[in-house]
């Protein structure tokens, strides 16, 4: 009774490992399916007649090999060799974080890391409030007493407190004034604090010329002295921003401030 037991125990085991062997042969059959193959070419074949091997076998663990597939490294392995310097998103990484390589970028911090006097052309437009006119002489002031040579216009508002503030530093080879025609085609209220520069420049050539073209030519004159410029404009103040663009094609470093 009791041999017939176990052999009933055995015949019941046998027939459950049967059933568990066939079901991987079928899930792993059903993932080559998946992967665009027949199961007939991932499943070794076993025959009735044949004697059972671990051939016939095959664990969830296991590897399925397939075609034109690319092989990825395990974790082991990318712990051991590191990431790849040229992987895609790290060289997305390094041409974002690259820093400019332009000369522009390059002369201002030069200028930014260097405590010597430099010459800075002022620019800027005639309506200036009365705050602002008072801001840009107190910097035009403190640009001479460092020993930076200021180069300016003559018209009113900012080029009026340019001058004043750099008069009041009183070292007057620190200032030169370019004017874009002759002295006496200058507004009149600018007429008795152009007479307290020393360096003046007249362009009496232009006298003829528009005031617009003649103070182009003016502010290229000034742009052409200076290592810097420094501007206060408007975003409609098309002369001053086009002297802003021809600077910064001349490798000028450009401070651009907008007053709206």
């Amino acid at each position: 009774m009791q041999h017939s037991l176990c052999a009933g125990r055995s015949t019941v085991a046998h027939t459950h490992v049967r059933s568990l062997t066939r079901s991987k042969i079928n899930v792993n059959a059903t993932q080559g399916r998946i992967n665009g193959r027949t199961s007939e070419s991932l499943v070794p074949s076993c025959h009735a007649n044949e004697p059972k091997s671990s051939d016939c076998i095959i664990s969830a663990d296991q590897a399925i090999p397939t075609v034109g597939a690319t092989e990825l490294p395990t974790q082991g392995d990318s712990a051991v060799a590191g990431i790849d310097p040229i992987d895609y998103i790290n060289k997305q990484l390094q041409d974002i974080l690259k820093p400019p390589s332009t000369e522009d970028y390059l002369a201002e911090f030069l200028a930014i890391q260097s405590n010597h006097p430099r010459s800075i052309g002022f620019f800027g437009t005639r309506n200036m409030g009365f705050m602002h006119q008072q801001l840009i002489e107190v910097l035009s002031y403190a640009m001479v007493l460092t020993g930076n040579h200021i180069f300016t216009s003559g018209a009113t508002g900012t080029n009026a407190a340019v001058i004043r503030g750099a008069l009041r530093a009183e070292n007057p080879d620190l200032l030169t004034v370019v004017l874009p025609q002759s002295l006496d085609k200058q507004p009149a209220e600018s007429q008795d604090l152009l007479q307290q520069v020393q360096n003046l420049v007249e362009m009496p050539q232009n006298d003829e010329l528009p005031l617009l073209e003649a103070s182009r030519i003016c502010n290229r004159d000034i742009t052409h002295r200076v290592q810097q410029v420094i501007c206060f404009a408007f975003h409609d103040s098309n002369l001053l921003l086009e002297t802003c663009v021809e600077a910064r094609a001349e490798m000028k470093i450009v401070t651009l401030f907008y007053l709206d």
